[in-house]
């Protein structure tokens, strides 16, 4: 039986020690079958497993193999869309509901990092960095909509104040919002699952859903074993492949790359982040880096659409990290991976149910930390007859990508290469 590893990561290197997973050789009945043991799949098993489900957790390959274990890091609240785009696209009840969960992920993650003790080196704050001035005017924007549905750990900050969280001269200004924040991604998934096997749930490695037979007691089957369940949550997202075709017209996988530096030391990581934040900018094709807790920097970038994995990483991401930085001209990069996110046409996240009892949710279009484990919440929730807030997100309208799955590359790099020039000439 393949036996599929983690990718050769800085993460993976320096994953807390975890206990050896078996794949699923039999027959099991659950409650709820939770196909993908990221943070969609184990959020969503930890509220169920609080509310008295039984839970079986089925992954392809290892606890947060996926974008959960190779992301950057970043605690970012709301949506790859903000909410003044669901306002216009949806009815007041919908978007206000939209709101006011949009700040709710990063609240769930350090609930769960201090209920259940994870140490996954969790820091406060974030940082949105505006190139230029219709940037920051973006940025004076975003501080109102998000005031008005109260969320006030914010503040605007200036170029000489932005210099002081960050030495880069890049910067116009930007926005610090301290409920932001960054943490060691595979560490968190990685907690998060012995949070879920610490109530008792089941968590089956090197397993994945092959076939999904459905009915009024759908089962799930894996290469060796399979799983009785009265519920299924499908949580695979970029690397689901083909188990639920309806899912699949209407998103894209696509790849982003990571490097992380050599440890950089004190004095020069406090040169570079004094504060230790996290930062992201405000390009279309955005760059963000943070510290690790043994002070690197990682730093990330890019979008390959169609998730190609590029040949050399570091010819892609190193002149991003030496265009903020060339005081790190001479730093060797230590670890370079790509890993993929699940893009949407409308960016929005989908949400929804096959029949009466598969539940999914999927495509957070690479603003996933947070809202995975909202997700994992409001699919919960609707499995325990409260529904209001999943229907929320259920009927935010989506669409298949314009030519199908033979045009959506292209289509989508052109898309991305216009808003691209925008950012250079500062449209």
């Amino acid at each position: 039986m393949a036996n599929t590893p983690y990718p050769q990561s800085y993460y993976a290197a320096s994953a807390n020690p975890v206990p050896p997973r078996p794949a699923l050789q039999e027959e099991v009945q659950t409650d709820v079958c939770v196909i993908g043991a990221g943070y969609t799949g184990l959020s969503s098993a930890l509220f169920l497993l609080e509310a008295g489900f039984s839970v079986t957790v089925l992954e392809a390959a290892k606890v947060g193999f996926g974008a959960s274990g190779r992301n950057g890091g970043q605690i970012v609240n709301s949506y790859s869309r903000d909410i003044d785009v669901i306002e216009r696209t949806v009815g007041p009840k919908q978007a206000q509901l939209l709101g006011q969960m949009a700040f709710e992920g990063g609240r769930i993650i350090r609930e769960r990092v201090a209920k259940y003790n994870i140490q996954c080196d969790l820091k406060d704050g974030g940082v949105f960095a505006a190139l230029t001035s219709k940037q920051m005017g973006h940025l004076e924007s975003q501080k109102r909509l998000w005031e008005r549905y109260g969320h006030t750990q914010l503040e605007l900050m200036d170029q000489k104040r932005i210099r002081e969280v960050v030495d880069c001269d890049q910067y116009l200004g930007g926005m610090l919002d301290m409920s932001g924040g960054h943490i060691h991604p595979l560490n968190l998934a990685l907690g998060e699952a012995a949070a879920v096997e610490s109530l008792g749930g089941k968590i089956y490695e090197q397993s994945p859903a092959v076939r999904i037979e459905r009915g009024a007691n759908p089962v799930v089957h894996t290469p060796q074993g399979k799983v009785r369940a009265k519920f299924i949550i499908v949580a695979g997202n970029a690397y689901l492949g083909n188990l639920v075709p309806e899912l699949a017209s209407k998103s894209m996988p696509c790849g982003t790359q990571v490097i992380t530096t050599e440890p950089l030391g004190d004095d020069l990581a406090r040169q570079l982040l004094p504060q230790d934040y996290c930062v992201e900018d405000c390009n279309y094709l955005l760059d963000y880096y943070r510290l690790t807790g043994d002070k690197r920097l990682i730093f990330g970038g890019g979008v390959v659409y169609g998730a190609r994995d590029p040949a050399n990483i570091e010819a892609i991401i190193r002149p991003k990290m030496l265009k903020a930085f060339p005081q790190l001209k001479d730093v060797k990069i230590d670890y370079a991976w790509t890993g993929n996110f699940l893009l949407t046409l409308s960016r929005l996240p989908q949400v929804g149910r096959l029949g009466d009892n598969i539940y999914y949710s999927q495509g957070c279009s690479g603003h996933g930390v947070t809202y995975t484990h909202l997700a994992g919440k409001v699919l919960a929730e609707a499995l325990r007859g409260q529904a209001e807030r999943f229907d929320a997100f259920a009927e935010l309208p989506h669409y298949p990508f314009p030519g199908g799955q033979l045009l959506r590359v292209p289509f989508s790099a052109l898309g991305a290469w216009y808003y691209t020039l925008r950012d250079r000439l500062g449209f």
